[in-house]
């Protein structure tokens, strides 16, 4: 939404305010001329409502060119920008989003009430506040809101442009959330931030927050296990751009709104607030369509349909399962990240968790492999420690870990790791063994 957008939907705004009050007056005029007829009078009506409404225009014109250019008179505004289901927010449909599974968006929230939920009733939420420190001194003076409403996903945001009327404007957005009934919270950062400060300002105004016991999607983390390798910044701007494909302009700095916001205040120049209401709507809308495209990407895994997922994106997918607890799904994704090109540093990740995996499950000819795959491949110690432990414990073949245990000695000494105690208490035993002195009292386990 530009600044002629906004200037649209303020004259309008004013246009409708008192318009049936001037019709039913024209109207009562021309009732008191008994000669005209009926005819007559509604063609005198509608040459008097054009006139009146050229006027009208003008009028509200100025009252907006005032608004802008003169301290706010208005306690606060309430704007609405409705996105057609049949339009695209970048390269995702606005449509799609009625179409999401609950159990995609449990793997992404990790709460079992979202299995029953679906983003038809949920609401995104983003707030711009006075400072970004939180607290009681911190004020959300503008809060966005998007959800969907019959054929358009519409967006709603609440600017105030009076301090002293938060309790009128929570009071109209209270009247607002109770009316639809939202089931659930989309945020992006939202558990840390956005709703604890307006739980704070809702009780500090003695009213009750309706969003606090909603199921509540902080895509925050799922962005970053999905994108945080793939991308520069998981920033909503970042991956509006980058993922999205969306085409929205140059973001303003966060440290930059308070200002701009309180500078608002002083003059009344509403071309200070304008960017900010652009980025608070672009930032629900890019909202919008990463959760999109991340439930898309969780759905394709779902349904074993992760061929045309990149490496980084299935790596990321091995971690939102693995945080569900779904551990098996999870050594499968990242045994395809790992067929694919991984770096090095997250291959070297990989490959340790799946190997400790297959340790637990008993598996122990892949979990071998891939010991064996990190000491050609890599510095990490553990791997010659898990493999020295194998061929004593499992493979019951001392002379091989007694040699796997002077390598990673050797190397621990090169490298100054905190493993060279382990491994000089593992050779010892190992050459003791070998040498027929058993374990002299030690206690034994698999270490």
């Amino acid at each position: 939404m530009d600044r002629d957008e906004l200037r649209e939907q303020l004259r309008k705004k004013i246009a409708r305010q008192g318009q049936t009050d001037k019709v039913r007056e024209l109207w009562n005029n021309l009732e008191a001329q008994k000669n005209l007829s009926t005819k007559e009078k509604l063609e005198k009506l509608l040459a008097l409502s054009r006139q009146k409404k050229s006027e009208k225009k003008a009028e509200s014109d100025k009252i907006v060119d005032e608004l802008v250019s003169s301290p706010p008179h208005q306690p606060y505004l309430v704007l609405e920008n409705n996105f057609n289901l049949n339009s695209s927010y970048g390269q995702i449909p606005i449509s799609l989003g009625l179409n999401i599974p609950g159990r995609v968006l449990y793997l992404l929230s990790r709460d079992e009430a979202f299995k029953d939920l679906s983003l038809a009733e949920a609401v995104f939420i983003d707030l711009e506040t006075t400072g970004l420190a939180g607290g009681t001194g911190t004020i959300p003076f503008l809060i966005g809101l998007g959800f969907f409403d019959g054929e358009a996903f519409k967006v709603v945001q609440f600017c105030l442009n009076n301090l002293a009327s938060e309790f009128k404007m929570l009071g109209e957005l209270l009247e607002l959330l109770s009316d639809r009934k939202f089931t659930s919270v989309i945020s992006y950062n939202g558990k840390g931030f956005d709703l604890p400060l307006l739980e704070t300002r809702f009780t500090l105004n003695r009213l009750r927050c309706p969003l606090s016991d909603l199921p509540h999607l902080d895509f925050l983390f799922s962005a970053r296990y999905l994108w945080k390798h793939k991308y520069e910044s998981c920033r909503l701007y970042n991956l509006a751009l980058a993922h999205l494909g969306a085409t929205r302009a140059e973001d303003i700095p966060s440290e930059e709104i308070p200002w701009r916001y309180f500078q608002y205040l002083r003059t009344g120049d509403f071309s200070l607030v304008e960017p900010i209401l652009y980025h608070n709507q672009e930032d629900i809308m890019s909202l919008y369509g990463v959760v999109v495209a991340g439930a898309l990407t969780v759905g394709q895994s779902l349904e074993n349909q992760e061929t045309e997922i990149d490496s980084l994106e299935l790596f990321g997918l091995g971690k939102i399962w693995e945080k569900a607890g779904e551990m098996k799904k999870s050594a499968e994704l990242y045994e395809k990240a790992l067929s694919q090109k991984l770096p090095v540093e997250l291959s070297v990740r990989v490959k340790k968790n799946l190997a400790l995996y297959f340790k637990r499950c008993g598996e122990w000819e892949k979990s071998l492999k891939l010991w064996e795959d990190l000491t050609q491949n890599s510095e990490d110690l553990e791997a010659w420690r898990e493999l020295a432990m194998y061929y004593e414990h499992q493979a019951r073949q001392p002379e091989t870990a007694l040699k796997l245990a002077l390598d990673g000695l050797a190397l621990s000494r090169l490298m100054n790791s905190d493993l060279e105690r382990d491994f000089e208490k593992r050779v010892d035993r190992l050459t003791r063994k070998l040498s027929g002195g058993g374990l002299n009292g030690e206690k034994g386990g698999q270490r």
